[in-house]
Parts: C-alpha cells; structure tokens; sequence
C-alpha cells in the first residue's frame, strides 16, 4: 500500500470529520435542558482587551476556531497524498506532525468528548500513522 492512499482517506475523514463538528457543536437536544445555560453564556459579558465580550461568544469562536484548524488538516494531509514518495520522504516531519497530533486529538476526543469524534479521531490517527510509516523511505530505498 501506499502512503498517498492513506493521506487521501485521512483527508476525507479530516473533512467529514469538519464537517459533522461543524453542523454539530451549535445544535442541542431539547432534552438537554440547557437553554437556561446558553443564555447565561450569552448574558454574561466582560471587557477583555477592549472588547465586551460574551461565554457564548468564546464557544463559538473557538469552535469555528476548530472549524478551520479540521479544514487546514484535511488540506494538509490531501497535498501530502498528493506528493511522490522521494518528496514525502523529505517532508516526513509534516506526516509525523500530523498523525502525533491526531494521536492528542484522540486522548482528547476520550476524555471530553463522545463516541463519534473518538472513532473518527482514532481512525484518522492510524491512517496518518501509517501513511508517514510508509513515506518514511522512498519505495527503492533498502
């Protein structure tokens, strides 16, 4: 197998991935019962720097925050699968970083997350793992 495929399913995971936290982290159950709780979030502001800012803000700036770094991602590991094993070769530093980081991702996704972002966390993880395992040396190298 090589390398290039397992960047190309990683970054189709990366964007369903982005797109699933996306459309996700602003909806809520009603079951939830968290209405009270967002619209503290909402009406609590506080000056930082200048600005007058809500809880609620920060939520969903930091979520869109991950919006984009999941975009990114998925980018990164579409051009990684895009190289040819004497640049990926090269580049492998770039893999390794974005599979250790995947690893965090998935620590994370178990410790404050749920079911979904863990399997999709996990399985993105082993494919950018195996895929930087693989660019490691050129397919001639011995």
């Amino acid at each position: 197998m090589k390398a290039s495929l397992f960047y190309r399913i990683a970054a189709v995971l990366i964007l369903l991935f982005d797109i699933g936290h996306t459309v996700g982290f602003l909806q809520h159950d009603p079951e939830w019962k968290v209405d009270s709780l967002i619209g503290s979030m909402k009406s609590i502001h506080f000056d930082i720097q200048g600005f007058s800012r809500s809880y609620w803000d920060f939520f969903v700036g930091f979520g869109l925050f991950v919006t984009v770094f999941l975009l990114l991602a998925a980018a990164v590991a579409w051009q990684l699968g895009r190289l040819d094993t004497e640049t990926l070769a090269r580049v492998r530093g770039i893999g390794w970083s974005l599979a250790l980081c995947f690893v965090v991702l998935t620590f994370l996704s178990f410790r404050y997350f749920f079911v979904l972002p863990l399997i999709f966390s996990i399985v993105i993880a082993v494919c950018l793992t195996v895929a930087a395992w693989l660019s490691a040396k050129p397919s001639g190298a011995k």
